[in-house]
């Protein structure tokens, strides 16, 4: 039986992070896709969704949740799922990571935010030099902040959190823009291990990409 509905976009790293979160959970739900090339996430359909008119939206629990940090911790503290960590330190830590990741380099790098910095400079600025100048510094800063003993398997000790939920949307967007991931070994390490993890394959863009 379906128990979600979750509103997104196939590329979006948004909705990414709540696709993986989903199927960790085994949360079974439906996908309405949400065209952001084309203008639908400003419908009046979705803007009473999301008055932001950004994706995802997600439909649970009889509750329409938006921002996907948010969603996240709500479904860590409705379902117990273990994406923080039981000790403050260890909380600080994984939301410093995540956040590092989720608040800093995404937003910047929102495809919206490229566009218009390379209309604005007039072709000055190309959205790939946009992507390269923040994406590669960002997670050179991430990559000092897994240089921890906190850091195991995963972003921190061995058990998927937070942190990771958040990394592998990031580092798919590094390799579409070409960014140079070469030296962050711990970054590639830890991607590599969650994108063989079942929730995280099924998540993946290329799984749901629309039909060309």
């Amino acid at each position: 039986m379906l128990q979600a509905t979750l509103y997104d976009y196939w590329r979006s790293s948004a909705s990414y992070r709540v696709r993986i979160a989903l199927n960790l959970l085994g949360i079974e739900h439906a996908r309405v896709p949400v065209n952001l090339l084309t203008g639908e996430h400003k419908a009046p359909e979705h803007l009473a969704r999301n008055p932001q008119g950004l994706v995802p939206a997600l439909e649970i629990d009889g509750l329409t949740l938006t921002q996907s940090l948010a969603i996240l911790e709500y479904l860590d503290e409705t379902r117990e799922a273990g994406f923080l960590p039981d000790d403050p330190a260890g909380r600080a830590r994984v939301r410093a990571i995540a956040y590092a990741i989720a608040m800093e380099i995404h937003p910047v790098c929102n495809l919206a935010v490229a566009r218009h910095a390379a209309e604005a400079s007039a072709g000055a600025i190309s959205v790939e030099r946009w992507m390269k100048a923040f994406i590669g510094p960002g997670f050179a800063a991430v990559e000092r902040m897994l240089e921890d003993p906190a850091t195991g398997r995963f972003c921190h000790g061995d058990r998927i959190g937070l942190a990771d939920i958040c990394l592998v949307p990031q580092v798919y967007n590094a390799r579409r823009w070409d960014v140079d991931l070469g030296p962050m070994p711990m970054v590639r390490r830890i991607a590599e291990t969650l994108e063989a993890h079942p929730a995280f394959a099924a998540a993946h863009p290329d799984r749901i990409a629309p039909p060309v």
